[in-house]
């Protein structure tokens, strides 16, 4: 249980550490929770989504259900996503890479990256029904962070323990907390109406193959800011998926 806290407080930002003290070590293990917290994003994203589009046109509303995460989450998954363009963009081998990502200034391909990324996202999602759209998010948010998290089963970390921004390196996962997620992940897909949307999941697998493809070439391992990003961009390609499904069966 303690586990899934840690999950909730490292992965969110409300106030869920009040509710008992979690021991350092437990947030080591909270990558196999990170798609069970994706059910929590989702949720309050499809109840705004779906409460706004009552008043407001469907637009303003996904906007609003886009907002209700970065709030939830601190924006820590963007931060990632930022580092991640900027560092593969802007360094030219492993050293750089790496110390292109720590920097805390935002660059000119983590800006760029940046609109392109919550652009698509939103065009995406407003370009589908509302009831479709809650459906995919309430699919995607758990999947595809549950698809990201197996970075860490792939990968080695590609810092020292002691630059880690977090200062925690997370632990490979057993075959227990693989389940757990696989679970955790696989559930949310039920929420598609129909089994044809199923397909969407293909792309962000791919996605995540390809990224993890690249890190393991550019940094040889991942880091933080790579797992962010790869949850990001695997959601992004599921919601393509399901929107060329949804435009090709009309």
């Amino acid at each position: 249980m303690l586990r899934i806290l840690a999950a909730f407080i490292f992965f969110t930002r409300l106030p869920f550490w009040k509710l008992a003290e979690v021991p350092t070590e437990y947030f080591k293990n909270i990558v196999s929770r990170w798609a069970l917290v994706g059910w929590f994003t989702a949720g309050l994203m499809v109840i705004v989504l779906y409460a706004s589009s009552l008043i407001l046109p469907a637009g303003v509303a996904v906007a609003l259900a886009m907002i209700t995460r970065l709030l939830i989450t601190g924006c820590l998954h963007e931060d990632g996503l930022a580092d991640f363009f900027d560092g593969f963009g802007g360094g030219t081998n492993r050293e750089r890479v790496l110390a292109i990502m720590k920097d805390s200034h935002i660059g000119s391909y983590g800006v760029i990256g940046l609109i392109c990324y919550l652009g698509l996202y939103y065009l995406l999602l407003s370009s589908l029904p509302v009831e479709l759209a809650g459906c995919a998010i309430l699919a995607g948010d758990p999947y595809s962070k549950g698809v990201a998290g197996m970075i860490i089963n792939r990968l080695p970390y590609a810092r020292k323990e002691e630059e880690a921004k977090s200062k925690t390196i997370y632990s490979r996962m057993t075959t227990g907390e693989y389940l757990f997620s696989l679970i955790c992940l696989l559930v949310p897909l039920c929420w598609l109406p129909k089994p044809v949307y199923f397909l969407a999941g293909l792309l962000p697998v791919a996605t995540w193959y390809m990224l993890t493809t690249l890190m393991k070439k550019k940094i040889q391992g991942y880091t933080g800011d790579c797992c962010g990003a790869t949850f990001l961009l695997c959601e992004l390609s599921f919601y393509l998926g399901i929107t060329v499904i949804y435009t090709t069966t009309l």
